[in-house]
């Protein structure tokens, strides 16, 4: 992969350095983003046609699965690849990810039944957490931190895209060739990228030997996927207090109780502590887990209060969510190109934290009576601001860390942020079904009709008993929303602590090469040894 500064280049010229990307590069650059294009538009096609997948499998009562399944091996797949990647090197490891998550797309195609379903959404999840990680680190091994914030943004683009497009092409999938093609209708392109990464890819990788951390990855994996299955149950398939739920959350604790002492004894820690307590990455990390946990908990009820409060199709609540994808790509492009034209990323946190901010505020004080349209402007002010750091806090800890460490330093990232989507998804689910609890109790529904009411039910009931169910919503969410504003105002304080560290104009490699040549020993990795 000869794309590396050169003083005599056209291409990302930033204060006499200038990094000239060849065909090569291209080729693969444009692979991720196709692979990283077909992740997003099958999370967005897949959620619009999920009742009927799961009304055709007979699966309604166990629809939750067929989303915490993905969730689950994506999580679990992320520290493994972080890690492995760092110790065998990446090309592998992503041709595997993209088999797994095609493969597993294919089988879900093939499903006759619920369970053979969940099964492949996990297989499917596993080759997808894979993608993630590998695709953010082998950004970080190709192009030099000081330029990398203008090639993130097109990547990010893809989710912006695929959030339009999803939907209507799901939809039509659905209707006119049925569900199953949903899943089909991409594997062309996916075994196109496998092929072309296969050829173009050239990655180094390790030689030399290592020991797995067995028990680091047990523990990170039981801690994990507790925290999903909590997040899943809590409330709803179980009771909080129930013996399930308290078993769980006690198996859970303990699990990341052990964590620090051992991998504190580890050889080759899953997670390291030098990155675990890395200023940088401690920031970053909690900067970005706090801005996605307060994202994903709006967008996980949002599109059913829609629904409920203003009466538009399931269609059009997913697509008043669209303002918020277009806000995204803004503020990734934004804060990339800016950060590529002068080196500094601490201002893009703060700021982007105060204007997600006041975009949760716009969200938790519409009234319910307020034009639909509000909703989609405040929407796009929550996410262009988050936007502005998402992405970027990835680059800002690659670049703070030794390039030996880049994918783990990466998945690591991801790990958390995933786990403080599934505590945010959580914190907003119990707090606002308890609030719509105690209003339709009040109201005179039971328990089971206060736990099973729909935007169909609610349509159907008289007038008066119908616009206070809408009033019952409109209070249960709107202050919820309204209390991750100082939440956004606590991640803009937390980044205000950053200490910059100047960006490299080296690529991950060429970083890597340097560190190995200075600490040795000389033949642990062997840039002459390409990984395909």
């Amino acid at each position: 992969m000869n794309a590396q500064p050169d003083s005599q280049g056209i291409s990302g010229t930033v204060e006499g350095m200038t990094f000239r990307p060849d065909r090569r590069f291209w080729v693969v650059y444009i692979c991720l983003m196709m692979v990283q294009f077909l992740t997003a538009m099958y999370h967005t096609v897949i959620a619009t046609a999920l009742p009927t997948v799961i009304g055709d499998l007979g699966g309604v009562a166990h629809m939750s699965w067929a989303i915490t399944a993905y969730t689950l091996g994506q999580t679990l797949a992320m520290p493994i690849n972080g890690k492995l990647g760092d110790l065998v090197g990446r090309k592998r490891l992503y041709l595997l990810a993209i088999a797994l998550f095609v493969g597993g797309s294919a089988l879900c195609g093939l499903a006759t039944d619920m369970f053979a379903f969940t099964v492949f959404r996990f297989v499917q999840g596993l080759g997808g957490g894979g993608l993630m990680i590998c695709s953010q680190a082998i950004t970080g091994d190709i192009i030099p931190p000081r330029v990398r914030g203008t090639y993130m943004a097109p990547m990010g683009a893809m989710f912006g895209i695929a959030a339009i497009l999803g939907p209507l092409l799901g939809g039509w999938l659905s209707d006119w060739l049925g569900w199953r093609w949903i899943f089909w209708f991409f594997l062309p392109f996916g075994l196109f990228a496998w092929v072309a990464v296969a050829i173009a890819l050239r990655m180094p990788r390790r030689s030399s030997s290592f020991s797995v951390d067995w028990a680091g990855l047990a523990l990170t994996s039981i801690g994990a996927a507790g925290i999903v299955l909590i997040a899943t149950w809590g409330g709803t398939t179980y009771a909080w207090s129930s013996p399930v739920m308290l078993g769980l959350i006690c198996v859970t604790v303990a699990a990341w109780a052990a964590v620090v002492p051992v991998e504190r004894r580890a050889a080759d820690p899953i997670l390291p502590l030098q990155v675990l307590t890395d200023h940088t990455f401690i920031i970053a990390t909690v900067v970005s887990v706090l801005m996605a946990a307060c994202m994903f908990g709006m967008n996980g009820y949002l599109p059913t209060y829609l629904q409920m409060v203003h009466g538009v199709s399931a269609t059009m609540s997913g697509l008043l969510l669209v303002p918020g994808s277009v806000g995204m790509f803004a503020g990734s492009l934004l804060s990339g190109t800016l950060v590529t034209r002068t080196g500094r990323y601490k201002p893009f946190p703060i700021v982007g934290s105060l204007v997600a901010a006041t975009g949760m505020a716009m969200l938790g004080l519409l009234p319910a009576d307020a034009p639909v349209a509000w909703t989609g402007v405040a929407v796009f002010v929550l996410e262009i601001g988050i936007g502005m750091f998402l992405q970027l806090s990835v680059l800002v800890i690659q670049n703070a860390l030794p390039a030996s460490m880049l994918g783990t330093a990466t998945s690591t990232n991801n790990f958390f942020r995933e786990i403080g989507v599934s505590i945010g998804n959580t914190v907003v689910g119990v707090l606002f079904t308890g609030r719509l609890t105690a209003s339709l109790l009040s109201l005179g529904f039971d328990s089971r009709e206060a736990a099973s009411i729909t935007p169909a039910i609610a349509r159907s009931l008289n007038a008066t008993t119908g616009a206070a169910v809408v009033d019952a919503y409109h209070h249960a969410l709107a202050p919820v929303l309204l209390s991750l504003a100082p939440v956004l105002l606590v991640a803009a304080a937390v980044a205000g602590l950053f200490k910059p560290i100047p960006l490299s104009t080296k690529t991950g490699l060429e970083q890597l090469e340097e560190e190995l040549a200075e600490n040795g020993p000389a033949d642990a990795y062997h840039t002459d040894r390409t990984d395909g």
